[in-house]
């Protein structure tokens, strides 16, 4: 019996993971119905796995579940999109000046190389490659915030987000990194807090122009 449960427990925690990263990066469009037996199957577990993973992924806003059981990505409205951008105005740029005392010169080269991989899937027209070294880069300087509940509400919204900005992305038809990466980088270059402050927010809250009805 205790083998089982552990057994289940690791199959669980996999599919968990596995989806949640799906979600976030937009592999997943918004809308999309799933079933547990789908899911189950697909990831050849059983069922209380399957229900588990989507149990924490609808507590964590990645997945809808309605009153008739029926399971979805998020599709979200104008105004919940402007409430999670919202957020991300908020709690990001106060992640990255509490991170700028520990944002040494490695961690910043680091990042001006994410920026240039950044740059090479929008000219590839990648969009889960932009979405994914887009994350990767925003993640490495908050990690050195050392705020992890900070953190953890920020990839919440990311993954709330995740199908609607593969959408943003679609509308975009970027061929470039952002270019408010370049100033992100100038200003933990020069220390400049204020600067940060400021290149972070235009950042994560420049993409609303192009929603629409997304």
């Amino acid at each position: 019996m205790t083998a089982t449960r552990s057994s289940e427990s690791s199959a669980h925690e996999r599919l968990y993971r596995n989806l949640r990263q799906r979600i976030m990066l937009g592999e997943l469009p918004p809308g999309l119905a799933l079933t547990l037996r789908g899911i189950a199957a697909e990831h050849r577990v059983s069922m209380t796995p399957a229900r588990e993973a989507v149990r924490r992924l609808v507590a964590e806003g990645a997945l809808s579940l309605s009153s008739s059981g029926r399971i979805a990505t998020p599709e979200l409205s104008v105004e919940r999109i402007e409430e999670l951008a919202a957020l991300r105005g908020l709690i990001e740029p106060e992640l990255a000046a509490r991170a700028l005392p520990r944002a040494h010169q490695a961690l910043i080269e680091r990042m001006a190389v994410i920026n240039a991989a950044i740059g090479d899937a929008a000219d590839s027209h990648d969009a889960i490659g932009y979405i994914r070294t887009n994350l990767e880069f925003h993640r490495l300087l908050y990690l050195r915030a050392q705020a992890p509940a900070m953190l953890a509400i920020v990839e919440t919204v990311w993954l709330q987000l995740g199908p609607t900005m593969r959408v943003v992305y679609g509308r975009m038809k970027r061929n470039e990194a952002p270019r408010h990466h370049r100033m992100i980088l100038a200003s933990l270059r020069a220390g400049d807090e204020p600067g940060l402050r400021l290149a972070v927010r235009a950042d994560v809250t420049h993409g609303l122009r192009h929603l629409g009805s997304a």
